[in-house]
């Protein structure tokens, strides 16, 4: 990511946090919207979740400035979301819910700039966690 894309990223999260309990139900509102068979993947807890959720974020956020730091998280995450029966079919479509949430919390807020600089950040989450799924063994195709 550009310095310029994470200080997009940066400013844009920072109007979430407000309403970030919010943010994560719509996030699964819209996960579950696109993909249904996804739901019983989320057994517990659904405000627990997505304030797990939204601490991930707030994490990954938080060290756009450790590269070495984020990818070594993203890959311990990767790994353990092998264990949730997460495929590498599922990456896109967390991806695509996590804009779409973006885009209905922040509004206006939310420029084509600022989804360009979400979108390199999902996308360099997805592959991160896919190298740590991987690692962890046989991460499922389909």
């Amino acid at each position: 990511m550009t310095p310029h894309q994470t200080r997009l990223v940066r400013e844009s999260f920072a109007l979430v946090k407000p309403i970030a309990t919010q943010a994560a139900a719509l996030f699964y509102d819209k996960l579950f919207e696109r993909d249904p068979t996804l739901m019983p993947m989320f057994r517990g807890d659904m405000a627990q979740q997505g304030a797990r959720l939204m601490q991930m974020i707030e994490a990954a956020v938080a060290l756009l400035g450790r590269p070495a730091q984020l990818d070594e998280t993203l890959m311990r995450l990767g790994e353990r979301h092998v264990g949730y029966g997460v495929m590498a079919a599922h990456y896109p479509t967390v991806g695509a819910a996590l804009l779409d949430t973006l885009a209905a919390g922040l509004g206006d807020e939310f420029t084509a700039e600022t989804r360009e600089a979400w979108a390199t950040l999902y996308s360099h989450v997805a592959e991160t966690m896919l190298r740590g799924a991987m690692h962890a063994g046989a991460m499922a195709e389909a």
